[in-house]
């Protein structure tokens, strides 16, 4: 095990362990389950070799697309979502495999071009990652096809994906958000459709932009999140003293929405101290993926330490309201089992190839 990633871990765990005694303590049982479960899965995959992971991703890449197709085939629908599979006498949601299974596979993919890398292998890296990204779109997550998608695009940008590709349509993203920001007063009126977009994301979008036009449905969730935050000033209020959380203003208090409670009680002091550890984690993934030895264990590493920081800044960007809510936890923190073991998996594959580097050293 990394000493560094492991003491960053447990502070992290112990950290959500305080914030979840105050905002949702009948749920420590299963939160103690959950972790140790994820910590679990960490140890196995800090014990898998590099090479041995590679062997494993087109594999897993398969078994991925495949309980994808059953998703949308025999999947259970839930609040007008089709995410998961019975499996015997539970429920999986095979979109959390491709968080890991994507960027094995794409990173293996640029190790066997490795000093052969044209054009047209982005444009069969990128076909390999629209796939599942369209599939789980679909169901509709958007939440997870955006966490898969930047798993992939952290794969080709670190394989040398070119910055001619790239802002082109950076460019289009920031003109098109500009678009719908100066425009939304017209676009969000009852009756007029969004191509490409369900009715309720399209709700979810102009909600953020105007939270007030509907205080008691889908803008709720973030004036009651903004105003957790605010009122907890520079220390907070104390712990186990949040109002909004314990007289039930917060919604889904203990997952995605932890980081309100977090804020409130213990104040910007308390949301620097995670966001601290978040910056380590990552600084100490990138340290890890710079020094590996091989073109996979570099790109994987790589794009496994961004997709934490995406987590991150997706969920506290939508608690404070500057992103729309698409019900991504914030990591290693959030109540939940499924996330949390994938997180921790990609968090031991850090650690295998930080392992194997120092065997190769010696």
């Amino acid at each position: 095990m990394d000493g560094p990633l492991l003491l960053l871990m447990l502070a992290l765990a112990g950290y959500a362990g305080i914030v979840m005694v105050s905002a949702s303590p009948e749920r420590l049982p299963l939160v103690a389950v959950n972790t140790s479960i994820a910590f679990t899965s960490m140890w196995i995959a800090a014990k898998i070799p590099p090479q041995r992971m590679m062997s494993i991703a087109l594999p897993l890449y398969g078994l991925g697309l495949l309980l994808l197709v059953a998703v949308a085939l025999f999947g259970e629908i839930s609040k007008g979502a089709q995410r998961w599979l019975h499996i015997g006498v539970t429920r999986i949601q095979p979109s959390e495999l491709m968080k890991i299974a994507m960027p094995l596979t794409l990173a293996w993919y640029f190790q066997t071009r490795e000093g052969m890398i044209r054009g047209r292998d982005f444009l069969i890296a990128g076909a390999l990652l629209a796939v599942p990204v369209l599939m789980i779109a679909k169901q509709p997550d958007l939440g997870t096809s955006i966490l898969v998608a930047a798993s992939g695009f952290f794969v080709l940008f670190f394989a040398g994906l070119s910055w001619k590709l790239i802002l082109p349509v950076a460019i289009v993203g920031v003109v098109g958000i500009g678009s719908i920001v100066a425009t939304g007063d017209i676009i969000c009126k009852p009756g007029v459709e969004w191509p490409g977009l369900r009715e309720y994301q399209k709700h979810r979008v102009c909600t953020l932009l105007d939270p007030t036009s509907d205080p008691l449905g889908k803008g709720f969730h973030i004036i009651q999140s903004t105003i957790a935050i605010g009122s907890g000033g520079m220390t907070g209020k104390g712990w186990g003293a949040g109002t909004q959380t314990h007289l039930d203003f917060l919604p889904e208090r203990h997952t995605d929405f932890i980081f309100a409670v977090m804020t409130e009680e213990f104040g910007l002091a308390g949301a620097l101290l995670v966001v601290v550890l978040y910056i380590l984690l990552i600084l100490r993934g990138l340290f890890i993926a710079a020094g590996a030895p091989t073109l996979f264990s570099r790109l994987l590493a790589g794009a496994l330490t961004l997709i934490f920081f995406t987590y991150a800044f997706v969920n506290m960007g939508m608690v404070s309201g500057i992103l729309p809510v698409v019900g991504v936890p914030l990591p290693f923190v959030s109540y939940g089992g499924t996330a949390l073991v994938t997180l921790c998996l990609g968090v031991g594959m850090l650690m295998s190839i930080q392992r194997h580097r120092r065997r190769v050293g010696t």
